[in-house]
């Protein structure tokens, strides 16, 4: 069976990014830059791939809120999107 990860794209500095989490590991996280509008659905699938991952069938993408400065309730909110996902290599499995 192939491992699953976590997904996630967030805005930093005005800029929209996707990047595999890899968890226990020192490899560098596969990411993926994108412009200042949200990425749709196709063009996060697309990133995907590139980047040789695939949504995991049936995983929807999920989105919360989190602030820039939780002690600030007047802080700006970042909204993360996040989706669980497999590798190609494991695609067939």
């Amino acid at each position: 069976m192939a491992e699953e990860f976590t997904a996630q794209l967030s805005l930093r500095d005005g800029r929209w990014r996707l990047y595999v989490v890899l968890l226990n590991t020192t490899e560098r996280w596969p990411d993926h830059p994108f412009g200042h509008a949200v990425p749709t659905f196709t063009e996060r699938t697309d990133a995907l791939s590139v980047l040789g991952f695939e949504p995991v069938p049936g995983a929807e993408w999920t989105w919360t809120e989190d602030s820039e400065n939780p002690d600030d309730p007047a802080s700006a909110v970042v909204l993360i999107a996040a989706v669980r996902v497999r590798s190609w290599a494991g695609a067939g499995a």
